[in-house]
């Protein structure tokens, strides 16, 4: 491999550094606001920002400044940090800053001269809402009678409903409701008098099961009545997962629930809080209308009654439906396999789509003008050239069930046949999309063959699919990558004798248990891998902590489990070279359980190395490590596989 050093560089980087810098897209009327960083300088420093709909080339109007950090850490992922509510030409802007640790609200009024490059102006001046809160506030607020905010807050490991009067500055939290464990997905009617949330607790995850509550609300902002949607044909007697409880009018609210074995689409008529009913259900199999809701706030349903927009998975791409009065208008298939920041106005709609060969691009139609079936046929995609494309593969895993990949050829013959690099997702409820990744492209740019493995548990092919890996983390998924890495080699598609897998995270557990045992596979590298399960039922943050329980088992009673799973256990038998990069910032995974098998993996072979990054968390941000993981691996693998 040495030979290919003046390997073709790809500009991915660096263009998914231009095109990704513009985060949190949000349409309001005739308005995209976004986040975007704007001091290189000074780490996390941010503004939200406004152009008008569809004028890419337009200036754009720096609403806040130069002096936040603005950013959701809600439940440790976070989600949206920012809201806007429109009341006739004003715009009201409610955001969370890191700073000064609180919410902060601006209104501006939408200036209507064409030619002016400031498209709000503001009345008045920026207003700090609460005093400094230790605590992580969601952005998915609520703004009742253009007084009142209602939003969520996570304190000392609790989640609470509050509310502020939003003409006041400095004050403390009025709490309306303690939870007793999780909530999320909050929102109002447009009316303002009923809310909608989701709550989870032990032992479940909020896509393993959660539940679906509403409440009256008065003009002060007191709640009244709370009721607990439950009925006989969806979660009666069942675990169901509600994903974006969202309302289209007054009385009407749509989420997808997957009792039917698919997050399917439902209609709830809410007119009385004591009687709601289903209006109606869209069952579909094969189709996703949700994800597993990691983050807050991701949206895959926007607009209203009259002009309902949704997102939903269908096989490998996505595609938009759109609704009126609840029935359905027309399907438009998209050249996208991931989507994003799905924001939708009147007609209006707004996402960024990402593709097996394109980044993240800024997509703006306008559906009261004519709008074609495919999107492809209508949108300009600046594809990037040199690049290997996915290749769906369905084989045999675990229990013999059909399971998914997706396949990258060599985009030079290097080998005479091409080494294999096995890709293990994260999650391990995540999956591979298909969307373009550098990382990919690097390795198939220098001859290797690359495989993605959906392995059972993954989502996105239904709940039974990802229910594969319940109490067998660390056997399914290792199995599957062995599988397909076995098919490929009985295909004679590669050598087989340089097989190596790569995993991040919860990644990391599947790629070292696949070197034990006389594996196939000659190498691994992990980033921050996961290495001790019982490390991680002590020591995970809040919103992990019950994930153990379905993947591996109640921890009392499957105690031997968490043990004999655990890479760290048996980090003596594995003789392979294995190379580790890790983050001394994680709070998910400790780095101190990389340090602690240090020693044993470079005495056990000497290709093995742990390398520590100073100012890393979980998941790599910085440009310069991400270039000098690229860069250690490709030396490692050299010596590693010899080649």
């Amino acid at each position: 491999m040495s030979s290919m050093k003046n390997h073709i560089k790809h500009k991915s980087e660096e263009l998914n550094k231009s095109k990704n810098s513009q985060r949190e897209l949000l349409l309001v009327k005739n308005l995209i606001f976004w986040i975007e960083p704007i001091n290189a300088k000074k780490d996390g420093i941010n503004a939200i920002f406004v152009r008008p709909f569809n004028k890419k080339k337009s200036r754009p109007q720096n609403l806040t400044g130069e002096k936040f950090c603005i950013k959701n850490s809600f439940h440790g992922y976070g989600g949206m940090s920012y809201k806007c509510f429109e009341y006739s030409e004003n715009i009201y802007i409610f955001w969370i800053d890191q700073v000064s640790k609180s919410l902060w609200t601006q209104v501006f009024q939408i200036n209507n001269l064409e030619y002016s490059d400031n498209y709000v102006l503001p009345k008045g001046n920026q207003k700090k809402l609460t005093n400094s809160i230790e605590g992580n506030f969601d952005g998915c607020f609520s703004l009742i009678n253009k007084a009142t905010l209602i939003g969520l807050i996570e304190i000392n490991k609790r989640d609470f409903l509050f509310s502020l009067d939003i003409k006041e500055i400095n004050q403390d939290l009025k709490i309306l409701k303690k939870f007793n464990n999780f909530a999320g997905d909050l929102s109002s009617n447009p009316k303002g008098n009923l809310l909608s949330w989701i709550e989870w607790g032990s032992p479940y995850m909020p896509w393993e099961k959660n539940d679906l509550f509403f409440a009256e609300i008065d003009v002060y902002g007191q709640l009244n009545k709370i009721k607990n949607f439950s009925h006989k044909n969806i979660n009666k007697n069942k675990n169901v997962s509600f994903f974006q409880p969202y309302w289209i009018s007054e009385t009407l609210l749509v989420c997808s629930e997957d009792s039917s074995g698919w997050w399917n689409l439902l209609f709830l008529d809410v007119r009385e809080i004591e009687n709601i009913f289903i209006k109606k259900r869209v069952e579909r199999n094969l189709i996703e209308y949700g994800v597993p809701q990691w983050v807050s706030g991701i949206t895959f349903f926007s607009g209203t009654k009259k002009n309902l927009f949704c997102l939903a998975k269908k096989e490998n791409n996505l595609i938009v439906e759109h609704y009126k009065d609840l029935e359905f208008v027309k399907e438009f298939s998209t050249p996208f396999t991931s989507i994003s920041d799905f924001s939708v106005f009147g007609e209006k709609v707004l996402f960024k789509g990402y593709g097996s060969d394109f980044l993240g691009i800024v997509f703006e139609i306008d559906f009261a003008e004519k709008v074609l079936s495919n999107f492809s046929e209508q949108i300009f995609i600046d594809h990037i050239k040199d690049c290997s494309k996915p290749e769906t593969f369905w084989f045999k895993g675990f229990e013999d069930q059909s399971t998914h990949s997706f396949l990258y050829k060599p985009l030079i013959d290097n080998f005479i046949k091409p080494p294999l690099l096995v890709r293990a997702h994260s999650g391990p409820t995540s999956f591979f999309d298909g969307s373009y990744n550098s990382e990919v492209q690097f390795w198939s740019s220098k001859g290797f063959f690359v495989a993605e493995v959906n392995y059972g548990g993954s989502s996105g092919f239904g709940k039974a699919y990802r229910d594969r890996l319940n109490h067998k983390w660390g056997i399914v998924d290792s199995y599957d990558c062995k599988a397909l890495a076995l098919e490929l080699i009985k295909s004679d598609l590669v050598d087989s004798e340089k097989v190596v897998i790569f995993g991040s995270s919860a990644g990391g557990l599947t790629a070292l248990n696949c070197l034990l045992y006389g594996s196939i596979f000659k190498a691994a590298i992990c980033k921050y891998p996961v290495l001790d399960l019982k490390d991680m039922h002590y020591n995970t943050h809040r919103f992990e902590k019950d994930y153990l329980n379905s993947l591996v088992g109640n921890y009392e009673k499957n105690h031997d489990d968490y043990i004999n799973r655990s890479p760290i256990k048996h980090i003596n038998k594995i003789k392979k070279p294995i190379l580790l990069f890790h983050g001394k910032k994680d709070t998910v995974i400790s780095y101190k359980q990389t340090l602690k098998i240090q020693q044993i993996l470079i005495q056990n072979n000497k290709c093995s190395e742990v390398i520590f990054f100073e100012n890393e968390g979980h998941g790599f941000k910085n440009f310069e490590n991400k270039e000098a993981v690229m860069q250690k691996s490709q030396e490692f693998l050299e010596n590693a596989l010899n080649i």
